[in-house]
């Protein structure tokens, strides 16, 4: 009896503890890895963030989603893509100059140069990004339950411009990155520019 008591001294807190840390995993928080330079200059390639599960999405959030199914080129489930939300659901949403337009009015993009802001962005709308896309080809507002993103290194991100919007149950939750892992500038570009 004495044995199965000292086991079960042993055995119980170590249950109770995975079983916590399934259930925060679950519903609060997990971790992702970027993969790729789309977030640039902001995020780089294999840099770790903390996923908030249950934060609310804001224009400019940085979010991770499932792109399988939503993406033609993510073949495989679990496929997770870090963007940047640029329209929330009703939003209309154009580009022009280097310029990203929500509703008619300019976003702020301090959060990337100039540079950055017009080369590979090109002059567009919803209703004209989505004559190619395999869903919503008449899209002139972000659809209900849905997001617009797009990548910060624009010229090399593959985004919403290309395949469409992401749908709410597609995201894990929204990023933020770890205060070791890169400078304070580049923190507020990722933790505080929801809006």
């Amino acid at each position: 009896m004495k044995v199965i008591r000292e086991i079960a001294s042993w055995v119980i807190p170590i249950v109770v503890g995975l079983a916590i840390a399934y259930v925060v995993q679950l519903y609060v928080f997990t971790t992702a890895r970027v993969d790729g330079p789309s977030m640039e200059p902001n995020l780089i390639n294999n840099e770790r963030l903390v996923v908030w599960k249950q934060a609310k999405i804001k224009h400019l959030s940085v979010i991770v989603f499932d792109a399988y199914g939503e993406d033609p080129t993510a073949t495989k489930p679990k496929t997770d893509y870090v963007k940047r939300v640029i329209g929330l659901p009703g939003d209309t949403v154009s580009s022009k100059d280097g310029n990203i337009y929500v509703n008619g009015k300019v976003v702020p993009q301090k959060f990337i140069s100039m540079k950055e802001r017009t080369a590979g962005t090109g002059n567009w709308s919803l209703k004209t990004l989505s004559k190619s896309w395999d869903k919503n080809t008449h899209a002139t507002k972000v659809p209900k339950g849905e997001y617009f993103v797009l990548g910060d290194h624009r010229s090399v991100s593959n985004d919403g411009r290309y395949w469409g919007f992401v749908p709410k149950k597609k995201i894990v939750g929204v990023a933020k990155t770890l205060f070791w892992e890169t400078n304070k500038t580049k923190r507020t570009n990722v933790n505080n520019l929801g809006y």
